[in-house]
């Protein structure tokens, strides 16, 4: 099966009863896994100083493995983005080393993708879905496709009130030679105005987050709405966003809320539903790929043909 080279770029692993469980999950699956020697380091709520998390980067860039696989997110990455050899990720990803993550992990991805236009994925962490009690069969068969290099696209079904605004609009290919970007909104906002936020035109956005109150998503979407990023893009599309509580304050402001503010201020279309963040079902997304979205009905496809042999 494949070589995966676990390593830690973020934030120090806290439950290190899913780190060991992922890491035999994956063994039963066939899978060769190298640990980073610093994977469970910690300096503060870090995994290791930044010295230590920028060494593991380049570790994993330089162990040939088949995927790279972060053991979590949390916090970190947008503190050593100047120092990552950006030139040396890239050879690796050219050389056949997938790199893959979510959440804090998408400083990185976009950062790559700003640095030098190459291809990450955006999937599972080690400890939060392998190391899972029940690891979800959709993930598994989604992380296989990237290891095996068969997946061609993926596909998932929105919302009857999400298929109701778009009634009228006609089937089929709604984005073509479209570059698939983002990941979690607060680590992407974070990196406006600063060289690793990707200059992505005529792109499909994909979003998602984790306890973040509807106000505060909306006021990131606003942020990226007022830098001109959103009427850019061909299409958005927005993943799970969990965790949050609303409040009698809120007298009614809910994420549909949020969603529907969004969709009259941009020509884009807004898509939900999308199987992807912090939850136990996800699909992997090939960030930086070029691709076309097409719709059908309430399905929606993301098509992109083999990334890599």
């Amino acid at each position: 099966m494949a070589h995966i080279y676990i390593y830690s770029p973020s934030g120090a692993v806290r439950d290190k009863a899913a780190f060991k469980r992922g890491v035999s999950r994956l063994k039963q699956l066939g899978h060769e896994v190298e640990l980073d020697a610093d994977a469970l380091s910690r300096s503060t709520r870090f995994a290791g100083d930044d010295a230590t998390r920028l060494a593991a980067i380049h570790r994993a860039a330089a162990s040939g493995a088949d995927l790279a696989l972060i053991s979590r997110g949390g916090y970190g990455l947008t503190r050593i983005l100047p120092a990552i050899g950006y030139k040396a990720v890239a050879k690796a990803i050219a050389q056949g080393t997938q790199f893959m993550g979510l959440s804090d992990f998408t400083a990185f991805q976009n950062a790559v993708l700003a640095k030098t236009g190459a291809i990450t994925w955006s999937g599972p962490a080690l400890g939060e879905d392998f190391g899972a009690e029940q690891p979800d069969d959709i993930m598994e068969a989604c992380f296989d496709d990237v290891l095996s290099g068969q997946g061609e696209g993926t596909g998932w079904q929105f919302s009857k009130a999400t298929a109701g605004v778009y009634a009228d609009k006609r089937q089929g290919v709604w984005a073509k030679d479209a570059v698939l970007w983002g990941g979690n909104l607060s680590v992407l906002v974070s990196l406006l105005g600063t060289p690793y936020f990707p200059q992505v035109k005529g792109g499909i956005l994909f979003l998602e987050d984790v306890a973040e109150h509807p106000y505060r998503i909306e006021r990131m979407l606003t942020q990226l709405l007022h830098a001109g990023v959103l009427a850019q893009q061909k299409a958005v599309v927005l993943g799970q966003f969990t965790n949050f509580k609303l409040t009698p304050h809120d007298a009614g402001f809910k994420l549909q809320s949020v969603v529907d503010g969004l969709r009259k201020q941009i020509k884009a279309p807004v898509l939900t539903d999308l199987p992807f963040g912090h939850v136990a079902t996800k699909i992997c997304l090939p960030l930086g790929q070029t691709l076309s979205l097409v719709v059908e009905n309430r399905d929606a496809l993301l098509l992109w043909g083999h990334t890599h042999a």
